[in-house]
Order: C-alpha cells, then sequence, then structure tokens
C-alpha cells in the first residue's frame, strides 16, 4: 500500500517499532512508535490527515491506542475482517473475530471518520502455507483441500485502501473484499503448478494429521479447519467491491501466483 500511495504524491508516513529495520521504499518517512504506547504515537500522528491502522497489538492497549490516533487524525480506515458477512466460512467464533469487533466498536465511538476494509483470505497464505513444500518437491499436503475460497491479491487490498484514505465519500463503508473467483484449496495449488509449468500433487491430510504437521498454535489450526469445513458445499463469498472502487477487476490468483513466482521456485 506505501508503494501506491507514493504514486498519487502525497506525504507517506509510516510507523515502526524498528524504523530501521522497516525496509520501506525511498520517500517514506518512518517513525518509532510502539501500539501499546499510546504516547508513543504523537510523533507519527503529527499533522496526519488520515491513518491507515493494522492493528498488530494485544486488545488491552486498543482504547488507548484508538484514542490517541482519534485526538490528531480526523480519519482511520482499519483493516478488519468479514466478520459480518453471512456465510459459513466468516462466522465461526474465535478470538481473531471477537478482536476485531472491540476494534471497530472503539473506533465507532470515536469522533472520526472511519472506513473499514474486510478483506477475505489473503492470496499471501500461501507463501507461509504452500511455498515450502512447492520449493521443496511436487507434493502438497494440506488439509480440507475441497474448502472454496476467493483468495486476494494484496495490491487489490491496498487499492482500495488508498481511496478510502486519500477520497471523501468513504464514512461508515464497511468494504467486504474478495478475489473474483470461487477456487478449493486443490484448485489453489493447481493454478500454482499451471503458473509454474509443474505438474504439483494434492494429498489430502485428514484434521488430525493437521493439527501435528502444520506447524502453527493448535487455536489457529482448529480455527482454520472450522472455517474450511464449514464452508464445504458451498462456493466462497464474493464481491465485486474491487470493481466497483477502482475500475477494474480484481486480480486473479494466477496473476498473485505470477507476481510471487519467485516464492516458488526451486533453489538453485
Amino acid at each position: 500500500m506505501v508503494s501506491q500511495l507514493l504514486t498519487t504524491g502525497v506525504h507517506v508516513r509510516a510507523q515502526a517499532r524498528h524504523p530501521e529495520l522497516a525496509g520501506l521504499p525511498p520517500g517514506v518517512e518512518v517513525v518509532r512508535g510502539d501500539l501499546t504506547e499510546a504516547a508513543s504515537l504523537e510523533p507519527a500522528l503529527d499533522g496526519v490527515d488520515a491513518v491507515f491502522l493494522m492493528w498488530t497489538a494485544p486488545y488491552g492497549a486498543a482504547a488507548a491506542a484508538i484514542h490517541a490516533i482519534a485526538q490528531r487524525a480526523p480519519r482511520i480506515v482499519l483493516l478488519t475482517s468479514p466478520h459480518k458477512t453471512p456465510h459459513p466460512f466468516f462466522q465461526q467464533p474465535n478470538p481473531m473475530r471477537a478482536l476485531f469487533q472491540g476494534l471497530e466498536r472503539l473506533i465507532e465511538e470515536a469522533p472520526v471518520e472511519r472506513t473499514f476494509l474486510r478483506p477475505g483470505i489473503f492470496a499471501a497464505n500461501a507463501l507461509s502455507w504452500w511455498a515450502p513444500q512447492v520449493r521443496a518437491g511436487e507434493v502438497v499436503r494440506w488439509p480440507c483441500g475441497a474448502a472454496p475460497t476467493a483468495p486476494i491479491h494484496e495490491g487489490d487490498v491496498a487499492a482500495v485502501a488508498v481511496r478510502a484514505l486519500l477520497e471523501a465519500g468513504h464514512h461508515g463503508a464497511e468494504y467486504v473484499l474478495t478475489g473474483p473467483a470461487s477456487l478449493s484449496q486443490r484448485e489453489q495449488v493447481a493454478v500454482i503448478g499451471e503458473v509454474l509449468g509443474r505438474s504439483l500433487r494434492f494429498e489430502e491430510l485428514t484434521p488430525e494429521e493437521a493439527r501435528s504437521q502444520l506447524g502453527a498454535p493448535p487455536s489457529v489450526v482448529n480455527m482454520l479447519l472450522d472455517a474450511w469445513t464449514a464452508a464445504m458445499g458451498q462456493p466462497a463469498h464474493l464481491t465485486t467491491t474491487v470493481a466497483e472502487l477502482t475500475g477494474r477487476p480484481a486480480k486473479p490468483f494466477s496473476a498473485w501466483v505470477a507476481d510471487h513466482r519467485a516464492a516458488f521456485q526451486r533453489p538453485g
């Protein structure tokens, strides 16, 4: 998103706990700050017109941080989730759902313009889920291969965020963002193979195997298994919001893979 903002000519300031490690493009002002220390946010908020908030701290720090932001910034764009969308995939109870509900409530109570961006599954999950296996061989072992999702390119989320930050008319909007097609996880792995020019084989893991082999905390694995299982047998929820706001269709999963081809290539 930072790169897209730079192309508009606005001054871009980013906050990071360790600015020297931020790795942001030239032209971005990077200042030190920590969401868990509300007083540390002041340098980042000096003179700002809008804030893009991607919450990465414990919820206990949210009230003080959002209060500090709302005192200085007239507009907040929050990256949240589609927890209000009536599709089984998004309706499973989990800690992240409760976190986003709390953040939204705090922002709604603040004296600011607010926009909530509600992306579904990010295509970028494939970088941690499947890329290591694709780099290592021809087999991807994963649970719930038939579960459909509509993975969205992070660039499309950024394009909508830029408009919400810079344009009038987005106050109160809750934009549910998805990719353009419903694809099972098995189909997504096949698309990766097609883009790479390789034949990848999908092997189904049982839930028990997934809990022992995926390497994520049990709570995270159970959250994903519950969502995928609930989504079985029906298409993923799709929206045309990206096209409506940007004037172009959301990018297909194949385009995302092409943009990240290097992450799936075998070493050497």
